[in-house]
């Protein structure tokens, strides 16, 4: 099983509430698309920031996932940091790719980079994952 078709077999209840939807996925990176939907948003017809810090959540967890030791039992955030750049409309794809800035023994450390589909940069966000054992 490739890791894609690993995060894609995943039963992820609040991903698939979100609408989100893995598209490539390795140990060095992973990235998943989300259309902006009416009911992720906030005044203005634009993204709300609580959906932004949640898809890139739920990116850097899968990515971790992906580089779990054989005997940890999963993994959970315990920080995370969100710089938000841009807005994102109604109808719009964000895109959030997720790249490791540290794979430690007991902590992993994602960069997520979410950005609409014309490449305009949304947000950044660095989020801090505890290795469950």
């Amino acid at each position: 099983m490739t890791p894609l078709e690993k995060l894609n077999a995943m039963k992820m209840p609040f991903a698939e509430l979100k609408g989100v939807e893995f598209t490539e996925a390795d140990k060095d990176h992973v990235v998943a698309r989300m259309k902006v939907r009416p009911d992720l948003c906030t005044l203005g017809h634009t993204i709300h920031g609580g959906a932004i810090m949640a898809l890139a959540d739920t990116v850097g967890a899968a990515a971790t996932v992906l580089n779990l030791p054989e005997d940890a039992k999963g993994t959970t955030t315990i920080e995370s940091k969100t710089n938000f750049v841009g807005a994102a409309r109604e109808g719009t794809i964000i895109t959030a790719t997720a790249t490791p800035i540290h794979r430690g023994r007991r902590t992993q450390v994602w960069q997520t980079r979410l950005e609409t589909e014309d490449g305009k940069l949304v947000a950044v966000v660095t989020q801090t994952q505890m290795i469950l054992v």
